[in-house]
């Protein structure tokens, strides 16, 4: 029997992150947060040396990964395990940003990170977190979310976060940062942001995500029989 899943994607700051966080908690189902993938190719390829232009080596390196994202119960980010090192503050570094998109332009890397993604999906369940979990990498899934917000509310939430944090922040800049990745991310020529066909769609403008947690939750168990 193939282990159960739900798919979350949606765009930047729609609060899917913290959703997948505390269902996986609740469920206590594997976690998958994809986007993290790249970040972690790129630091295990600058810890072994691997040439950033060798797309080939990248790939092999990405299968050989093994990685676990262990979900907060309070929705904070995951604890991200590398060959079993906690390897969170790295991943998240803006220096590991960098690496990612060095990492990212190779196709054999992404043709691998799919099959990397996929080996998530293992009993008791899984959480997919992402862009294109429900198009490409789990277009079985039996239940399928997109979450979204307006542009303004998730300019608002990550100047919120960032000022929590001590940063220096403009809201108009962030405002304009998220339109373009927005507009890069959903006309992007391989799997574009969208909604699957099947997909449930929730609006998180004027929700909050607990509120969207108990609903999505209730979802899962009608269909899942839990």
């Amino acid at each position: 029997m193939v282990a159960p899943v739900i798919t979350i994607d949606g765009p930047s700051g729609s609060g899917k992150g913290t959703l997948c966080q505390l269902l996986a908690a609740e469920l206590n189902w594997h976690l998958l947060d994809s986007g993290a993938l790249y970040r972690i190719v790129g630091l295990a390829a600058e810890r072994k040396g691997i040439d950033f232009d060798d797309g080939s080596a990248l790939a092999e390196l990405a299968v050989s990964l093994e990685v676990e994202f262990n979900p907060s119960v309070s929705g904070e980010p995951s604890a991200v395990i590398l060959n079993g090192e906690d390897v969170s503050a790295a991943v998240r570094a803006e220096t590991t940003g960098a690496l990612a998109s060095k990492v990212a332009v190779h196709d054999p890397v992404r043709q691998a990170l799919k099959e990397l993604q996929r080996s998530f999906l293992t009993a008791p369940g899984l959480v997919a977190d992402g862009r294109d979990m429900g198009t490409v990498i789990f277009p079985a899934a039996p239940l399928k979310i997109y979450l979204t917000a307006s542009v303004k509310e998730r300019a608002e939430r990550r100047f919120k976060q960032l000022k929590n944090k001590g940063e220096s922040v403009n809201l108009a800049a962030l405002l304009g940062d998220i339109q373009l990745r927005d507009e890069r991310d959903m006309n992007r020529a391989v799997a574009p942001l969208k909604p699957a066909a099947d997909a449930i769609v929730i609006d998180s403008t004027a929700t909050a995500v607990e509120e969207v947690f108990v609903k999505v939750l209730e979802r899962v168990k009608a269909v899942y029989k839990i």
